[in-house]
């Protein structure tokens, strides 16, 4: 078959397609878009994303603080200032020293393979002790479950607004005309139409970076808690990055409203100018 048999069907596809996305654009605009911005609206304003439930979402770090602080071996033994590095080694609990692993070649393997894996083994036992693990009493520290909550809520707003926006950008630019002179005031509303949408659009998609950063950040502060325990300042900082990813969370949902809300407004108030960026006897005046 030709390939001018095929073009036609492809050419027809595109045009269903094309004016799928025009009337489903244009549908999201005017009713889905004012229903969004009302019950974001709401959501915010509902008692979940109050201020008033600001300390309500402060979450105790499951760490406990021990009656004393931790003596070493090594810190108890009399020679304590003679001690060297393969002593500090010896001792289970004490401090180590970083040690490199043991590489074995292969010539060395077809020398004296046997001699080479009883020397092999013997090193690893002495030099490779393994990492050591804290090991906290009362098991794994648990997420802030408030923010949790909080987060599953949002991202699918998050998406949703990602695929809005993007199916809103393709509507537009498929309205556009093709260049050519004369009147392209219409043109130019519709540049500045689709410049705020991909605005919106990757503002929205930032959103996604924030909260990762949220659960990296109040790790870090977590593992510090476990590796001194004695310091609430740590403690007091995971506190600190709670309330900030609420205070974060309630802006995004506003955030989300205002963005569905100015769409609506840009659109709406140059729906005919966007559809029909230029006059339709434009070509009839001559």
């Amino acid at each position: 078959m030709s390939e001018s048999g095929i073009r036609p069907d492809y050419d027809l596809e595109i045009s269903h397609f094309k004016e799928n996305i025009k009337s489903e654009a244009e549908s999201l605009v005017l009713k889905t878009f004012p229903k969004k911005t009302l019950e974001l609206h709401n959501l915010l304003e509902s008692p979940r994303f109050s201020l008033k439930n600001l300390d309500k979402i402060r979450h105790e770090v499951n760490i406990p603080i021990p009656e004393y602080p931790y003596i070493t071996p090594v810190q108890s033994k009399t020679a304590t200032i003679k001690s060297t590095n393969d002593e500090c080694d010896d001792v289970p609990n004490g401090p180590s020293r970083k040690r490199k692993f043991l590489v074995l070649s292969e010539e060395s393997q077809t020398d004296n393979k046997e001699e080479g894996e009883q020397s092999a083994l013997k090193n690893s036992s002495n030099h490779l002790d393994g990492s050591r693990v804290l090991i906290l009493p009362y098991g794994s520290v648990r997420c802030n479950i408030h923010i949790i909550e909080l987060i599953d809520i949002v991202k699918p707003l998050i998406r949703q607004l990602v695929d809005d926006t993007n199916l809103l950008k393709m509507w537009v630019l498929f309205l556009i005309p093709r260049i050519e002179d004369g009147n392209n005031f219409g043109v130019s509303i519709q540049e500045e139409t689709l410049s705020e949408i991909r605005t919106v659009e990757a503002e929205a998609a930032a959103y996604f970076d924030q909260m990762s950063r949220y659960f990296l950040s109040r790790a870090k502060i977590i593992t510090k808690i476990a590796k001194y325990p004695h310091v609430d300042d740590f403690r007091r900082n995971v506190s600190e990055i709670d309330e900030k990813e609420f205070i974060s969370l309630r802006l995004i949902v506003a955030e989300l409203r205002n963005h569905y809300a100015s769409l609506h407004d840009i659109v709406t108030k140059n729906l005919e100018k966007i559809k029909t960026p230029r006059p339709q006897n434009q070509h009839t005046m001559y």
